[in-house]
């Protein structure tokens, strides 16, 4: 397991600058080394205030966009379309401006497509198109993902596993339809712990005070279980990347 690198920021407009600058970065690396790149995005407001801050980057074209493979690590089982959702967010912000290449987006089914209403099946499906271009350093059926962002709960979630769930300890799958989420709406799909620790780095992107107190704990070692967070970890590296006020109860 990799030891959590704690970058803190001033505040969320400055962590968002910081963090897409550095998205890019990863990305030319990556590609630099490899020809193409892998990330999975996140919803929530700083999530999606990085994708805005690449769209407005002078640095934008440092990267071949249309050599970028994106994924998503959890999603509001919604309608396709939906403004909830967080692939509709993320066109909005970044996929829509760039050319990606539309064969390289991979979201996740909506609650209107051809699973309809079932987001076991849907979950089941993405695990599958994960499991196509699974890569050989991992013992996990999913891509070589460069870098796999997330948020984090005021209770310590991340995707959409939440403590105290059966989805947060799952160990087979790598994508789960979640059910009976405490947070709106009810229903989701998202990555597990394994999937997520299979990434290269995981970034785990934060702001606030009322988070501060389960990243003091995810960071001291508090169980997954509890804080769902701290099983999130990357192969290579784990990045916190906070604004003072969500690290203001950290050594």
């Amino acid at each position: 397991m990799t030891r959590s690198e704690v970058l803190i920021h001033q505040d969320g407009d400055v962590l968002a600058a910081a963090a897409a600058a550095r998205l890019i970065t990863r990305i030319a690396d990556a590609q630099a080394a490899r020809g193409s790149a892998s990330v999975v995005l996140t919803g929530g407001r700083t999530g999606i205030g990085v994708l805005e801050r690449v769209r407005r980057s002078p640095a934008l074209d440092a990267v071949d966009w249309s050599s970028v493979d994106f994924y998503w690590g959890d999603e509001r089982f919604l309608p396709d379309g939906d403004p909830e959702r967080n692939e509709t967010q993320a066109r909005h912000a970044l996929l829509d401006h760039i050319g990606v290449d539309p064969s390289r987006v991979h979201p996740m089914a909506p609650s209107d497509g051809k699973f309809g209403d079932d987001a076991d099946a849907a979950a089941a499906h993405y695990a599958e198109v994960l499991a196509t271009t699974s890569a050989a350093e991992t013992d996990i059926a999913v891509p070589h993902f460069d870098v796999l962002m997330l948020g984090v709960g005021e209770e310590g979630h991340t995707a959409s596993l939440f403590p105290d769930t059966p989805y947060v300890a799952e160990r087979e799958r790598t994508v789960v339809g979640v059910h009976d989420c405490p947070k709106p709406p009810p229903t989701r799909i998202s990555l597990t712990l394994p999937a997520i620790r299979a990434a290269g780095e995981v970034w785990l992107m934060t702001t606030g005070k009322a988070k501060a107190e389960p990243i003091a704990a995810a960071l001291a070692g508090a169980e997954p279980v509890d804080i769902p967070a701290a099983g999130a970890t990357g192969r290579d590296r784990t990045l916190w990347l906070l604004d003072a006020d969500a690290a203001n109860t950290l050594p």
